[in-house]
């Protein structure tokens, strides 16, 4: 299967491109459990009347490879452990992942035991191969109550959201998984200067393992554009702890999160994203039961666009205010001056409250540690700028929502 399904640290057209050829390649079908079958590891689908759209008549039955957010459905919905049908897939057990799987969506052949299959339908969102024999791609099981929100239709609705706005913006970096969309907006004019909250910072990624650790996750060397050096304020040009205010969004096609729209102050210096989880807005994919065969009212689904579009109108005006991010600002630097005198234990101590694992302590210890900054916001600052190395762009989101209680938490 040649569609992409991972981007990050891309720009904007490269992300548009990616979710058109996706788009192309989509294809939604509500099955009875019973249209479905497991085969060598691959999910088969029979007797599933094929989807008449714009595109004409696509034919549904087939091979899908399950991607591991399906096998997670999948074992979510059969009751599988999720790490077992994991390992059965790593260790090529195919056999084992069939019996499982068919067992029980079709009950059990053996009139000593109870033998009664699945009556549920699902939904299945799946990416056809557009090659002859070709196995597709299932990206996901869900409910028959799941409203599909696709990302490129929640892109455009949130562009369209801060053109209302009369919003003068930029995407900074957009990120795409098998599971979600992530996209950075800031504005350039709506600035202000953080003296408590950066002093004495300085950019990580002057180093230059840190800096290739960054253009790793990207998986692109040149990505990073060179930060613009701007004069006055009694700062050395390029060094001004200037903070713009943004905001990011995100969905998920196949029931992992619902659209959300949160507010961020982008550092100049690196290109750290504070993220501020408490002020977030979401709209989750719920819908009305899906008959087999049914299909989705274009009506409802406009509707559903309609309201994120005002949605980001109104947090657009809120958040993209010189008034917001003075007040943010002023609540960044209440305790951005408390010293740090012993810097591994108190990562150590932060990374247990808040679950981070070894090797993101480890980052988090080297990024506070070039950047130079021994106070509670250099741990801030310190998770946002070793979030951006990490490949996975669903966790370093969620890092950016841990950096301002890891701050508190000094």
């Amino acid at each position: 299967m040649s569609t992409a399904t991972c981007v990050r640290h891309a720009e904007l057209e490269d992300l548009v491109g990616l979710l058109n050829v996706q788009q192309a390649a989509k294809l939604d079908v509500v099955a009875p459990a019973s249209a479905l079958r497991a085969s060598d590891g691959l999910l088969q689908l029979s007797g599933v009347e094929p989807v008449l759209d714009e595109r004409g008549f696509t034919l549904v039955d087939g091979l899908y490879r399950p991607t591991a957010a399906a096998d997670s459905h999948l074992g979510t919905k059969l009751k599988i452990p999720v790490r077992y049908l994991k390992w059965l897939r790593e260790e090529s057990r195919t056999d084992l992942y069939d019996a499982n799987i068919n067992g029980l969506l079709h009950g059990c052949d053996d009139p000593r035991l109870p033998s009664t299959g699945d009556d549920r339908s699902f939904l299945l969102r799946l990416f056809t191969s557009g090659v002859p024999d070709e196995p597709g791609i299932l990206r996901a099981v869900l409910s028959d109550r799941y409203g599909i929100i696709d990302n490129l239709d929640v892109l455009t609705a949130v562009l369209e959201g801060i053109r209302e706005a009369d919003a003068d913006v930029s995407v900074r970096s957009c990120d795409l998984t098998e599971s979600s969309m992530h996209c950075k907006v800031y504005s350039p004019k709506v600035r202000a200067l953080a003296p408590g909250f950066l002093a004495n910072y300085r950019t990580p990624f002057a180093n230059p393992d840190l800096e290739a650790e960054r253009r790793r996750a990207a998986g692109q060397l040149e990505r990073w554009r060179p930060v613009a050096a701007r004069e006055g304020h009694g700062y050395r040009p390029g060094s001004e702890p200037i903070v713009f205010a943004g905001f990011r969004f995100s969905n998920s096609e196949i029931g992992h999160h619902a659209v959300t729209l949160k507010p961020e102050l982008m550092v100049e210096i690196c290109g750290n994203g504070l993220t501020l989880p408490m002020f977030a807005y979401t709209k989750r994919h719920i819908g009305d039961r899906l008959e087999v065969g049914g299909s989705w009212s274009q009506d409802t689904y406009r509707k559903r666009l309609a309201v994120i579009t005002a949605e980001t109108r109104d947090k657009v005006a809120e958040w993209l205010s010189p008034e917001f991010l003075a007040a943010r600002i002023t609540e960044l630097e209440r305790h951005a001056a408390t010293p740090v005198a012993h810097p591994e234990r108190t990562i150590e101590v932060v990374s247990k409250k808040l679950g981070f694992t070894e090797d993101e302590r480890s980052g988090i210890l080297s990024h506070f540690i070039a950047g130079g900054q021994l106070t509670a916001a250099g741990i801030a600052n310190a998770v946002t700028s070793y979030s951006q190395t990490i490949p996975d762009p669903v966790r370093a989101d969620t890092l950016d929502d841990l950096a301002l209680q890891a701050m508190s938490l000094v």
